[in-house]
């Protein structure tokens, strides 16, 4: 029996969560599959109940399941905590202390949705590229860091640090996943102005020698920035540290058209991951049954394919997913101005990929 922790989290956190949880228990038995489920706290509502936005008992919860997935957090209700206690706190927390280093954001369009893209169909038509972002280095992490009264004026600093084994393993990440893809990497940096991304170059070069199947690109992080909304198709599988990641794995998202179809995977060693979609908590639109559960959805199928080694499962939920899409099911974030297309709400959305998956 494995068991998945639920972290649903605030905003439309809960709502979406509860649709990837129906998807799972109805595709798990299928394909040999035995999951337990187990709801805790994180972000702002832990704040409320427990005064933290991660209580040591979540983590250590999540350090005993086989995945954990996680809804949204945050929201201007907690806009005046400490910085220290705020919701989001409790996120890279629960990151640090599993030790998920490599968060994977694939961002590709489906058929159906081309035209919700902000891009002319024609330049986003068949975009599928991986986002490997290294997630617990660089400025969010490095020391020292803070703010101080120096000669009268005010300063802040961070520290962008990186030593070659962390590079080395997010590397590994990303050209291991290149072999199951289209087999070519694209290394994202700045290394005309930061010695860090000069270390970059070095140890990723060296991580490719082990994979000479796979052909490796570097590029400035400014003209991919500029290249993602140009010519998007030529990426398979972009690799960065944690700053650039941040950025460039939203960027790649609104070319898909809307962050409620995007997932992603936070991974570390031994197959432990937490799953999340990348939208936000929303909490304008919380408790009103109109949220878009496919990347909470989608981020499930994640799980299937990384901590359960359950491809073929991930593949089925892709698949009714792009059934639902096709059949003209949108939720209200997938409808283009003036189109007037009924749309469904979250549950109803949840009840439609069942039943493309014959639940």
């Amino acid at each position: 029996m494995d068991r998945v922790l639920l972290l649903p989290g605030d905003g439309i956190g809960p709502e979406v969560t509860e649709q990837a949880r129906r998807v799972l228990e109805a595709v798990a038995p299928r394909f040999g599959l035995r999951l337990s489920f187990e709801e805790e706290r994180i972000g702002g509502i832990s704040i409320d109940e427990r005064g933290t936005p991660l209580a040591d008992l979540v983590v250590e919860k999540a350090r005993a399941s086989r995945a954990v997935l996680l809804g949204a957090v945050g929201g201007p209700k907690w806009d005046a905590e400490p910085v220290d206690r705020r919701p989001e706190k409790g996120l890279l927390r629960i990151r640090k202390a599993l030790g998920l280093y490599a968060n994977l954001r694939p961002a590709s369009v489906f058929a159906a949705l081309a035209d919700a893209s902000p891009l002319r169909p024609e330049i986003v038509e068949g975009i599928d590229l991986l986002v490997v972002r290294e997630l617990t280095g660089g400025l969010y992490f490095g020391e020292p860091r803070g703010r101080a009264l120096v000669q009268g004026r005010r300063e802040a600093r961070n520290t962008m640090v990186y030593d070659e084994v962390e590079i080395a393993r997010i590397a590994r990440t990303a050209f291991e996943a290149a072999r199951l893809r289209r087999r070519h990497v694209t290394h994202v940096h700045k290394q005309n102005v930061l010695e860090v991304s000069q270390l970059w170059v070095e140890v990723v070069e060296e991580v490719a020698k082990d994979h000479p199947d796979v052909t490796l690109a570097h590029q400035l992080v400014d003209s991919c920035a500029m290249l993602l909304v140009k010519e998007p198709r030529r990426f398979d599988v972009i690799v960065t540290e944690n700053l650039f990641g941040d950025i460039l794995s939203d960027e790649a998202a609104m070319i898909t058209g809307s962050l409620g179809m995007l997932p992603s995977a936070s991974l570390g060693e031994g197959g432990l991951g937490l799953y999340e979609p990348v939208h936000g908590s929303a909490p304008d639109i919380a408790g009103r049954d109109i949220a878009n559960p496919l990347a909470a959805i989608l981020s499930a199928a994640m799980l299937f394919e990384h901590s359960l080694a359950a491809p073929e499962a991930a593949a089925a939920v892709r698949g009714a997913v792009a059934a639902v899409l096709d059949a003209g099911k949108r939720t209200g974030d997938l409808v283009l101005p003036g189109e007037g297309r009924p749309t469904l709400g979250c549950r109803a959305m949840g009840d439609a990929v069942l039943a493309a998956l014959g639940a």
